[in-house]
């Protein structure tokens, strides 16, 4: 799977600036659940929770806090907001966007396009951080600044069969505004192992 990507033997460790929940910017993880999107959507949160609180909004249930703390976000900096409800959600959202450093936002089905534009409009002109997390499909063209998509899991430390796991490296597709596709190996707190740059061919 990821014999076709370049080895970057000069920054194998760094994180890329990419992976921080910035001011005006909205960022949308896509992929199947399981593949640890989740704790590189916590991640991006953990310098904004440096400087002020950061929310979590867990529309499936399932969010466990100690994933945060692991993730370099302190207990008394995450405040985390259930909301199931798909029309009451972007109002649960916008309310946290206009008080909080950064917001994680698992997006639930159904949520129209419409409601995300307006939300993509509040993030930029009150210059909050958001990433987003849908679960049913993507999020509509022009919200996201910066779309990640999982595409690919590898665990490291056990072979056939044997063995204990030491660590869960992720494929990701990245594509954005002024940011030609990558292809990245991240490890699980989004420092960059390995990059293959898109570059399209002249017609």
């Amino acid at each position: 799977m990821f014999d076709r990507l370049r080895v970057l033997e000069d920054a194998p460790t760094t994180t890329p600036a990419m992976f921080s929940a910035r001011p005006g910017r909205i960022v949308g993880l896509e992929g199947p659940a399981g593949m640890g999107l989740t704790r590189l959507g916590l991640s991006m949160l953990a310098p904004a929770a440096r400087i002020a609180p950061v929310a979590y909004v867990d529309v499936r249930g399932w969010f466990h806090p100690p994933a945060a703390w692991e993730a370099g976000i302190e207990p008394e900096r995450l405040v985390v907001v259930r909301s199931r409800d798909r029309l009451r959600w972007p109002q649960v959202v916008a309310a946290l966007v206009e008080g909080m450093g950064a917001v994680y936002a698992e997006v639930p089905a159904k949520v129209p396009d419409q409601m995300l534009r307006r939300l993509a409009a509040l993030v930029r002109s009150r210059r909050a951080a958001l990433v987003l997390r849908p679960f049913a499909g993507g999020l509509p063209a022009g919200v996201a600044y910066l779309r990640v998509r999982g595409t690919g899991v590898a665990w490291e430390g056990a072979e056939d069969g044997h063995g204990r796991l030491r660590q869960r490296r992720l494929m990701l597709e990245v594509s954005g505004k002024n940011l030609p596709e990558q292809t990245l190996l991240v490890d699980d707190d989004g420092r960059l192992v390995i990059q293959e740059t898109a570059v399209t061919a002249a017609g």
